[in-house]
């Protein structure tokens, strides 16, 4: 079995509602010098056989057209071993 790992973050230019909620909650729990925080998504998706070109192209397509929404978030694929 193999790992590929998605991983989903809003572009920089899209605001972060999300992510600015728990920056601004990070410093009244006792965290600082965090200067800024966004948040995401994270797909792990096992495989049968080997990651070859043709798997990570199918993953990518995955992740364009399912996983993500490419107007306003940015995503990676990696294999995980």
């Amino acid at each position: 079995m193999a790992r590929v790992v998605v991983a989903v973050m809003p572009k920089p230019e899209i605001l972060d509602p999300q992510g600015k909620a728990v920056q601004g909650a990070l410093p009244r729990l006792g965290f600082t010098g965090v200067t800024d925080v966004r948040q995401g998504k994270r797909f792990e998706i096992e495989l049968e056989g080997d990651v070859t070109d043709a798997v990570l192209a199918e993953v990518e397509k995955m992740a364009e057209t399912l996983l993500s929404n490419p107007v306003i978030e940015n995503y990676t694929v990696s294999v995980e071993q």
